[in-house]
């Protein structure tokens, strides 16, 4: 660790105390110091707390100090941590005792963005992921953990792919190794908060180590990630930071899985902001997963943008998912038990890691019981339905019956939330704890039993028992009546008016008594961490059910927004085509008051004679719409949903991109130009032949004729490109209309607008055939720009229409004898490959002869 630059030169015992704890950490690290009832910061510690919490900075001794009431721990660390800072938490580790100058202390946990537990740190619904990147010449290793759910991923790949996973999973925490500093300063910095590792410990052998140990296995060839060295290292240096910062309780973490880029449809960020899936560009908008995230349970929420990240390529593995929706869509009574079920589970995943950390709450046991009889509850009902699918799924629950019986006989089931309150054990569990709790709590029984003892002894009537602080319990008479008192009585106090006495039965009870409370705290304390290390046994169907749970709540999810949005469900194949009869966007669908006020279309594509779909027309009609909402379509089948449409026939798609709309990317130096063709240079080097793509505007940020040559080339590539990816390509350049003459896949469309006199009206219908009018002047009008404004632009348009050099009559003839000679080519290369015969020969240079003299 770096030596801490605030240390103190004035050193009393407590300041020498915090320098030497202090300086093991990073002058990152905000150390909070048991101070008493209080954690103190010092420094520039305090005056970093002080601004963070919002709490008084004073000083003593010329030194800073800020600090919060010790039992406050859990409404400020958050704080602290969400402002990006590492915390260690230093407690006094003994009492204090007179004669001795300084306590005991030492940090009891190290908490940082990436391995927080913190229910008041974490997000319920999204996953809190700390990530580890082994840098490797043109090649990174990279590796995720979640240690409140004990998700443990890794791969490795290239430079922009393992950028595209960190913005797909958002981690908290990055580690990297100390001599990448240049990578993390080019791409991460304030990006991300990043925690640099000592390069040593980014070794194969050291990494391999750390995995097959935490695991308790031979090897890593059962986990399928022996080949992955590179994320292997990645690995090894999350359990390697767990290590460091006192994570050794990490039993949940019991798999590790890689990342299997070739299972699941591609979609890179550019594409997922484009389509707005996790949030809309407008920051009052509604996102794709607001309308789809209808789950109860965070657990489900988590897993549903987990199958948004990751859509599926597997064919059978998505129509089991549709086949499941259909069958809870169909059977209300099924659908409507399980949500009710759902309701009453909570958060298991999370539960599972705070048993394994040992900070679990007797209140958290209580509901992990609840949740295994709502499972028991779900997998009855659904067994007693019939419904093919749903059996499969609820026949691989685990069996945890036994877990939830001894949880309910040993948990109160209204339990407080922290072992310290007590009250928390069952009667019968221990018959030490029932012996002494009856000891404790007839305490008032057997004070009264043995004053009424004393009174016939004494024959004193009006004696009472009393107890303060100082002389614990005591017998009180009258100053007149202590001539009645026997010998074996002992004065401890003479007041004005009467006399207090103990006797050896009266001390001992109360030394009873007063140890009582501790031993039952004690005793309690020993049988809830006896049965957490019981429960620690059975993590593995605890997590195998929690998984199924998520799925179910997930696809009850699908279910549900299909009843209310009139979803159908779509037919997925291996073909190359795609077919959506009146497809709606749904989230412009759901901002509408009325359904019917969307305007349906329908999208034909597929790689035999409408490969590409020109689309034209004006702003607002509807065209950045449409590609939207074709590829949102698209990806909703892909990750089991149905889909906003009537009806719905797709062939497999592994990869969808998208370049809508403008934006730039000034930190770096690029304009908008340059962020439209870096983005689309991407697309174009990174296509397939099951690749899906939206183009819209392309080349609109630079001067028209560039633009539109950019742009015909562009799709003349996609056209002519062996993999001929199905395309819809959105433009207000016209002159793109022409390329369906000479290129037999590409077929324009428009949106309908209907003019009357001066005004127009979008009907925001897709219509066959080619626009020759983007109506800009009419939408500008209809923004309320000066009508001065107006009547000039038209009469420049009309001057600009006369010197158009892509007229109807020069443009044809170019790029007639364009495509002619572009067949002839195509013949030549048939000559040299196929090796024809003679006679075929001679009939092909024929047909070449003709389209020459055509030319």
């Amino acid at each position: 660790m770096n030596k801490n630059k605030n240390s103190f030169s004035e050193e009393t015992p407590l300041i020498k105390q915090y320098n030497n704890i202090k300086d093991k950490y990073t002058e990152d690290t905000i150390l909070l110091f048991q101070v008493g009832d209080f954690y103190e910061t010092f420094g520039q510690d305090a005056v970093r707390c002080s601004k963070i919490l919002n709490i008084v900075l004073t000083k003593r001794s010329n030194i800073p100090l800020a600090g919060f009431p010790y039992h406050s721990l859990n409404n400020y660390l958050p704080k602290l941590i969400q402002s990006g800072h590492r915390v260690a938490i230093c407690d006094q580790l003994e009492e204090p005792q007179k004669g001795k100058n300084i306590v005991k202390r030492g940090v009891i946990e190290l908490v940082t963005p990436g391995i927080a537990i913190n229910e008041k740190i974490l997000q319920k619904k999204s996953n809190n992921f700390l990530a580890s990147i082994y840098v490797y010449k043109q090649k990174l290793g990279f590796s995720l953990l979640d240690i409140s759910t004990g998700e443990f991923f890794l791969s490795e790949d290239n430079q922009f792919n393992i950028l595209q996973y960190l913005k797909h999973f958002n981690p908290s925490e990055i580690l990297f190794q100390r001599k990448e500093k240049n990578f993390f300063n080019q791409f991460l910095k304030d990006k991300y908060y990043t925690f640099l590792m000592e390069d040593w410990i980014f070794n194969y052998s050291f990494a391999y180590e750390k995995l097959i140990t935490h695991f308790q296995t031979n090897s890593l060839k059962g986990f399928g990630i022996d080949d992955l060295k590179l994320g292997i290292i990645a690995s090894g240096v999350i359990l390697s930071y767990l290590h460091e910062t006192q994570h050794y309780k990490i039993k949940h973490i019991s798999t590790i899985r890689r990342i299997k880029k070739e299972e699941h449809m591609w979609i890179d960020d550019f594409t997922f902001r484009n389509l707005e899936i996790f949030r809309s560009l407008n920051k009052e908008g509604v996102s794709l997963i607001d309308i789809l995230d209808k789950t109860i349970t965070p657990m489900g929420s988590r897993l549903l943008k987990h199958w948004i990240l990751f859509p599926l390529r597997n064919i059978l593995h998505i129509q089991k998912r549709h086949d499941i929706v259909q069958e809870l869509f169909s059977n209300s009574f099924i659908h409507k038990c399980i949500i009710k079920r759902l309701k009453e589970i909570s958060d298991i995943e999370r539960m599972i890691s705070k048993i394994a950390i040992g900070k679990i709450s007797p209140r958290e046991l209580i509901a992990l019981h609840k949740s295994l009889t709502a499972i028991v509850k779900i997998q009855k009902k659904i067994l007693g339905q019939g419904s093919k699918k749903l059996v499969e799924v609820v026949n691989t629950f685990q069996n945890c019956n036994d877990i939830s019986k001894h949880i309910i006989q040993t948990i109160h089931t209204d339990s407080p939330h922290s072992i310290e309150k007590g009250n928390v054990i069952m009667k019968g569990v221990s018959k030490e704890l029932d012996e002494i709790r009856h000891l404790y709590f007839s305490k008032k029984e057997y004070l009264e039993k043995l004053c009424s003892v004393e009174q016939l002894n004494t024959g004193i009537q009006n004696l009472k028992i009393g107890y303060n602080n100082v002389i614990g319990y005591y017998f009180e008479i009258r100053t007149s009546k202590k001539y009645k008192i026997p010998s074996y009585w002992i004065r401890k106090q003479t007041l004005t008016n009467s006399e207090r006495y103990i006797t050896e039965e009266l001390k001992n009870y109360e030394f009873q008594i007063l140890n009582a409370e501790q031993k039952i705290l004690s005793l309690e304390k020993e049988i809830f961490y006896n049965l957490i290390n019981q429960l620690l046994k059975h993590i593995n169907p605890l997590q195998k059910n929690a998984k199924i749970i998520a799925e179910l709540d997930v696809l009850c999810s699908f279910s549900t927004i299909a009843l209310e949005n009139n979803y159908v469900k779509p037919e997925i194949n291996h073909s190359f085509q795609l077919y959506i009869k009146e497809g709606r966007h749904p989230v412009i669908e759901r901002q509408f008051q009325s359904k019917t006020s969307y305007i349906p279309n329908d999208i034909i594509l597929n790689k035999t004679d409408q490969q590409i779909m020109i689309i034209t027309g004006p702003n607002m009609s509807g065209k950045s719409a449409i590609l939207r909402q074709t590829a949102i379509i698209i990806l909703m089948t892909h990750i089991g949903s149905f889909v906003p449409a009537t009806y719905v026939k797709m062939g497999l798609v592994d990869k969808i991109f998208s370049r809508v709309g403008a934006s730039d990317n000034i930190s770096l130096g690029e304009s908008t130009f340059m962020v439209e063709m870096n983005e689309t240079a991407n697309i174009l080097n990174n296509i397939s032949k099951r690749s899906f793509l939206i183009l819209d505007e392309i080349g609109r940020g630079t001067s028209t004729y560039d633009g539109i040559s950019i742009a015909w080339s562009i799709i003349e590539f996609l056209h002519g490109n062996s993999f001929r990816p199905i395309t819809l390509f959105a433009t207000h350049y016209h002159e793109l209309n022409k390329m369906s003459s000479f290129f037999e896949r590409i077929k324009n469309y428009h949106f309908y607008v209907k003019k009357i006199n001066e005004n127009i009206i979008f009907m925001r219908k897709l219509i066959d055939g080619g626009s020759e009018h983007s109506f800009g002047i009419h939408v500008a009008k209809i923004s309320g720009m000066p009508i001065k404004i107006i009547h000039r632009a038209k009469e420049v348009l009309k001057t600009i229409n006369k010197k158009n050099i892509w007229n109807d009559h020069i443009s044809q003839q170019q790029h007639k004898a364009f495509f002619l000679s572009k067949k002839i080519i195509n013949y030549f290369n048939q000559l040299e490959i196929n090796h024809l015969t003679p006679v075929d020969a001679l009939v092909k240079i024929r047909e070449i002869k003709n389209l020459l003299d055509e030319s």
